[in-house]
C-alpha cells in the first residue's frame, strides 16, 4: 500500500470521526451509554475496515469484511440494550451505533455526499424528531392529569 493511499486513508477516517462525532454529541448530550468516543470510534473502525476491505485485499470480496462489520456493530449495539422491567431502553443508541457504522463505511468507499447527508439526516431523526416525540408525550400527560382531575372531582 503505497504511502500516498495512506494519507488518503487517514483523511477518510477523520471525516468519519468528524460525521461520527455530530452524531455522538446527540447521544453524549443526552446522557445516554454509548455517547461521543463509542459512536467516533465506530464510524472510524467501519471506515477502517471498509477501506481495508478494498486496498489491502484486493483479490479478496470486499463485501465480506462489510457484511461482518454489520455484524460486529450488531453486537455492540446489543450490549447498550438495557432491560427495565418489561420494556428495552436505548433502542435509540443502538439504531445510532448502528447507521454512524454505515457512515463510516460510506466515507471508507468514498461516498461523500452519502455519507455527509446521511450523518445529516441520522442527526435530524435524533435531535428534531426527538421534539416532536416530547411534545405529544408532554401533551399526553397534560391531558391524563386533566382527566384525573376531572374524575377526582366529580
Amino acid at each position: 500500500m503505497t504511502l500516498e493511499l495512506q494519507i488518503t486513508i487517514t483523511l477518510q477516517l477523520i471525516v468519519a470521526a468528524l460525521l461520527s462525532m455530530i452524531i455522538g454529541m446527540d447521544r453524549e448530550r443526552n446522557q445516554k451509554s454509548a455517547g461521543l468516543r463509542t459512536h467516533m470510534l465506530t464510524g472510524v473502525g467501519a471506515c477502517l475496515f471498509t477501506t481495508l476491505s478494498f486496498h489491502a485485499f484486493p483479490a479478496g470480496d470486499p463485501t465480506r469484511i462489510a457484511s461482518n462489520i454489520v455484524t460486529g456493530i450488531g453486537f455492540l449495539g446489543a450490549g447498550t440494550i438495557v432491560r427495565r422491567g418489561n420494556e428495552a431502553g436505548d433502542l435509540t443508541t443502538a439504531a445510532s451505533i448502528w447507521s454512524t457504522a454505515a457512515v463510516g463505511m460510506a466515507v471508507g468507499t468514498n461516498a461523500w455526499f452519502l455519507a455527509v447527508s446521511s450523518t445529516l439526516i441520522i442527526w435530524s431523526i435524533l435531535a428534531v424528531i426527538r421534539l416532536f416525540e416530547h411534545n405529544k408525550i408532554v401533551e399526553i400527560r397534560e391531558k391524563v392529569t386533566t382527566l384525573d382531575e376531572t374524575t377526582t372531582n366529580n
